[in-house]
């Protein structure tokens, strides 16, 4: 099991808050998570393109003025202008397209959660301003500059070792912690390893990593 310290996909607690606000507000609005699905399928697909942030709003308000010939029942255009509004209310300060991502992703989870535990109440409004920090730009560089494959072999630095577990530093900037029952005795803080990549998360970003060979 991997434990990511801060990664791009990491949400602050403001940016949670986001993700409940958008979730409580769609569902309160009777919106069909379907369809805040295709439009998380659209982001996913595009997420390397140019100016992917500015895309996708664009194509929430293409989805609002087509609704009504793409759609499949009369209130389609009217969920899809719940997500528009949603999304330009509570994403207009976030330009990183990989945290945007990452919270729609929560959204759709959450939806489900908030439409089965019954009546929601007032939602409450984010209490601060979700812009990414210096670190999360720069990691969120480092993602968009890559093209992880699994299995590709990287080099990475042992930042910290705790029983079994040892925290990698990989390209200056992502820090992954791994359990490596038979390895952790064998490697040191400090020490460069090479390490392969297990699995990517959806975005392309990793999500777990293995030691390889130790660098001597």
């Amino acid at each position: 099991m991997t434990i990511v310290e801060f990664t791009s996909e990491t949400l602050t607690d403001a940016q949670w808050e986001i993700a409940h606000a958008i979730a409580q507000t769609l569902v309160k609005e009777n919106t069909d998570v379907n369809e805040l699905g295709k439009t998380v399928a659209y982001l996913r697909a595009s997420i390397h393109q140019p100016d992917a942030t500015s895309r996708f709003f664009k194509y929430l308000k293409t989805l609002v003025s087509n609704g009504r010939q793409i759609g499949h029942s009369s209130r389609t255009t009217d969920y899809y202008r719940s997500i528009d509004k949603a999304c330009s209310d509570y994403l207009k300060n976030i330009q990183d397209v990989y945290t945007i991502l990452q919270i729609l992703g929560w959204v759709s989870r959450l939806m489900r959660y908030y439409k089965d535990a019954g009546p929601i109440g007032e939602i409450l409004t984010p209490s601060t301003p979700t812009s990414e920090s210096p670190r999360q730009a720069e990691i969120s560089k480092v993602a968009k500059s890559q093209d992880f494959k699994v299995d590709q072999i990287l080099e990475a630095t042992v930042t910290k070792i705790n029983g079994n577990k040892v925290t990698y530093e990989i390209l200056g900037t992502i820090k992954l912690t791994e359990k490596e029952p038979k390895k952790a005795s064998l490697l040191q803080e400090g020490q460069t390893v090479r390490v392969k990549i297990v699995s990517l998360k959806d975005d392309g970003s990793i999500k777990s990593v293995k030691c390889s060979t130790p660098i001597i």
